[in-house]
């Protein structure tokens, strides 16, 4: 049974103009909520450790927080959402230096191996694996333990990564309170790596974790994949339908023959349950929305798009029960940052819409 919802904790706006500047004395979004007051709190997680190519995404909460106060509260189709409150939370300085440590120390590693050398001839090396995978599972750990007190407290929750390891954490403890829903994944990439380079908990392995280690998770859905390798596509093909993946070449092969995009995203909610966890990695985007992104591949998807399947899958009548939007690079100009300031408004005004009281 979910916990109760004290509606007596909202955060009085009274005095609070939705149309003027925002606030940076206030929270997100130059929200006036407190933790407290707050119907919806985000996590953000400052953590990059095994990211394989650009670095940068453990600062982004921080920048995206900073890109939140030129975000305008109307939304046109979920208005005054926000007005149930949004809180984000500080930046956890351990987390992110624990992450900026073994992120060297994995660089070093990650060179190492790429030149083709045994790390088991090397006890340093071998030393650094270990301590990356301690680290990582500290972190899932502590993201659970967050996750739950709150959701626990009869919070909704959503995360902000950080590379796309962070969110195995909370959808387990997502999985606490809910015995089957799906995780629809939006990205460029399947993220279905066993142990890739290594890591127990490498960005690239997201996925296959949770479905490993996350029975409740009763399907996969994927929306935008373009580059992955043979073992990921054996492991589709292998999942017995638990994986359904809409690659973008299929997307835009049906849209060029006349398919239309109303269609294909009536296919992708009809491989969903009643309940979904939406897991935003903005690679999945055209990179010239977020071009600063840790692994970006031409091709992907217009944020239209993606907000279009959204509003889908809660028109069908279908609840979002949390969210996580990762991979966001830092920008020179805030350009990426700005984007995804946009994404959580947005998310967050779903969320709050499917989880209304």
């Amino acid at each position: 049974m979910l916990p109760h919802i004290n509606s007596s904790f909202m955060a009085d706006l009274t005095h609070f103009d939705p149309n003027s500047i925002g606030n940076t004395n206030f929270n997100i979004f130059g929200l006036p909520s407190t933790e407290e007051e707050a119907r919806l709190v985000i996590m953000p997680i400052p953590w990059e450790v095994t990211v394989s190519y650009r670095g940068g995404t453990a600062r982004a909460p921080d920048r995206i927080f900073n890109a939140s106060f030129q975000v305008d509260l109307f939304d046109a189709e979920f208005a005054d959402e926000w007005r149930k409150g949004i809180f984000m939370r500080d930046i956890n300085e351990k987390i992110l230096t624990k992450s900026d440590y073994l992120r060297k120390e994995a660089e070093l590693y990650i060179n190492f191996i790429s030149q083709g050398d045994d790390i088991n001839d090397n006890k340093f090396m071998c030393k650094t694996l270990k301590d990356i995978n301690a680290g990582s599972l500290f972190l899932n750990d502590w993201v659970y333990q967050q996750a739950k007190g709150l959701l626990d407290n009869g919070k909704l929750v959503a995360l902000l990564g950080g590379d796309h390891s962070t969110p195995l954490g909370f959808i387990k403890a997502l999985a606490d309170q809910h015995n089957e829903f799906a995780v629809l994944q939006i990205d460029a990439h399947c993220d279905l790596r066993k142990c890739y380079e290594g890591f127990d908990y490498s960005h690239a392995s997201i996925m296959y974790n949770v479905l490993e280690q996350v029975p409740q998770v009763k399907k996969l859905v994927q929306v935008g994949p373009r580059d992955y390798c043979q073992e990921e596509a054996e492991y589709i093909n292998a999942s017995n339908n638990r994986v359904k993946c809409f690659f973008d070449r299929e997307i835009k092969e049906a849209l060029y023959e006349g398919a239309t995009w109303k269609t294909i995203t009536q296919a992708i909610v009809d491989q969903l349950p009643a309940h979904v966890y939406i897991s935003f990695d903005v690679d999945g985007l055209d990179p010239k929305l977020c071009p600063c992104t840790g692994t970006p591949v031409y091709g992907g998807l217009e944020l239209e798009q993606v907000f279009y399947l959204f509003k889908n899958i809660i028109a069908s009548g279908r609840k979002i029960i949390g969210f996580d939007v990762n991979e966001t690079g830092v920008s020179n100009n805030e350009w990426d940052e700005n984007v995804a300031a946009r994404i959580l408004f947005k998310l967050s005004n779903m969320l709050l819409h499917c989880n209304a009281k």
